[in-house]
C-alpha cells in the first residue's frame, strides 16, 4: 500500500482547468449528491416501514432491514462523495480515502450507464427483460421506483462528469500529456490485471451471448435477457480495462491523450472490484436461499479473480505518470 500511496502524491493546486470545466464539476457533483439523496430517502422509508411491520411479505424483517441498512450507508457515502467532488474542501481531503471511495462508487455506477440506456429503450419498446425489476421489494409504489431510478442514473452521470475533472485537477501528472510520454514501463500489476480482466471479459461475454459452460443447469432460468445484458455489460468493461492497460504497456498509440485510457481503466477496474465484492459474499453465504446461475465454485473463483484484477489494474494505473510528474 505504501507504493500505491506514493503514486498519489502531488500538490492539490497543481492542476488548473478552465472556468467552464470547474463549473461542470460543481454542477455534476451537486447533482450526484441530490439525486442519490432520493435513493437514500426511499431506503430509509423501507427500513422504517419494515420496523413497524410493513415490510415485504416474502422477506424476513431482520434480513430486509440489514440489507437496506447497508445500502443506506453506501448511499450516504455517495451523497458525501458528490459534495466532496463539487466543493473546494473536497480537494483538501486525504488522497487515499478519496481515491478508494470514488473508485468503488464509480465502479458500481458509471459502467452501468450503457446497461441503463439499453434497458430503458427495451422497456419503452415493451420488451420483457425478465428478472426482478422491483429490486426484490415486491409491489413497490411507482414514485419509489422513480426515485431509485433517478438516484442511480443521476449519481452515475454526476460521477462520470465530476470525477474525471476532479482527478485531473488534483493529480494532473496522471492525466496530462500523451500515452507515448509515460515514464514508467508496465509493472507486474499491469500484466496480471490485464490478463485477468481479459479472461473475465471473455467469460462474461460468452455467457451473455448464450454460452452455458460453467452454469448450473438447475439455475439457468436466471439467465434471462436481463441477466445476459448485465453479463455483456460487465464483460465489455472488463475488456475495456484490459485493453487500455495494454495501451499503457505498449505506449501505443503514442498520440492518444493520457486521460482517455486512465479514466477508462479507473472505471473498469472499479467495476471489477466493487461488483464482485458485493457478489462474492452472496455466493458464499447465500442469504435467504440465494443461488447463483453459475456453479458455486465457479462463482467464488470468478469473483475472487475479479476483485484481484480490479486491484491490480488500479495499482498499475497509479504507478504510471505522464510528462508532468516532475512538476507536480
Amino acid at each position: 500500500m505504501t507504493q500505491v500511496k506514493s503514486g498519489l502524491e502531488g500538490r492539490p493546486s497543481a492542476g488548473i482547468v478552465g472556468a467552464r470545466w470547474s463549473a461542470a464539476r460543481r454542477l455534476a457533483g451537486r447533482s450526484a449528491a441530490l439525486t442519490m439523496s432520493l435513493y437514500l430517502l426511499v431506503k430509509v422509508i423501507w427500513i422504517a416501514a419494515a420496523l413497524v411491520g410493513h415490510g415485504p411479505p416474502d422477506a424476513g424483517t431482520a434480513g430486509w432491514v440489514g440489507l437496506n441498512a447497508v445500502t443506506v450507508g453506501m448511499s450516504a457515502v455517495g451523497v458525501m462523495l458528490g459534495l466532496a467532488l463539487a466543493q473546494r474542501w473536497g480537494r483538501r481531503l486525504p488522497a487515499l480515502p478519496v481515491v478508494l471511495i470514488s473508485w468503488v462508487g464509480a465502479g458500481f455506477l458509471v459502467p452501468m450507464l450503457p446497461y441503463m440506456v439499453i434497458s430503458t429503450v427495451l422497456d419503452a419498446a415493451g420488451v420483457d427483460r425478465g428478472g426482478d425489476q422491483s429490486g426484490g421489494s415486491g409491489s413497490v409504489p411507482g414514485w419509489e421506483m422513480v426515485f431509485i431510478a433517478i438516484g442511480f442514473a443521476g449519481m452515475a452521470v454526476g460521477l462520470a462528469v465530476a470525477l474525471p475533472i476532479y482527478l485531473r485537477q488534483r493529480w494532473p501528472n496522471h492525466f496530462l500529456g500523451r500515452v507515448g510520454q509515460l515514464r514508467l514501463s508496465a509493472s507486474r500489476w499491469a500484466w496480471a490485471g490485464m490478463l485477468a480482466a481479459v479472461m473475465l471479459g471473455l467469460l462474461w461475454s460468452y455467457w451473455g451471448f448464450g454460452g452455458t459452460i460453467g452454469l448450473d443447469p438447475s439455475h439457468r432460468d436466471q439467465w434471462d435477457l436481463n441477466g445476459r445484458l448485465l453479463n455483456v455489460n460487465a464483460g465489455l468493461w472488463a475488456l475495456i480495462g484490459g485493453s487500455n492497460m495494454l495501451v499503457f504497456a505498449r505506449r501505443r498509440p503514442a498520440g492518444l491523450p493520457l486521460w482517455i485510457p486512465m479514466t477508462s481503466v479507473f472505471a473498469a477496474s472499479g467495476s471489477l472490484f466493487a461488483w464482485s465484492c458485493w457478489k462474492l459474499p452472496l455466493a458464499v453465504i447465500r442469504p435467504g436461499g440465494y443461488v447463483t446461475a453459475e456453479y458455486p465454485v465457479v462463482a467464488v473463483i470468478e469473483h475472487a479473480l475479479s476483485i484481484g484484477a480490479g486491484l491490480a489494474l488500479l495499482i498499475a494505473a497509479i504507478k504510471l505518470r505522464g510528462h508532468t510528474a516532475s512538476s507536480a
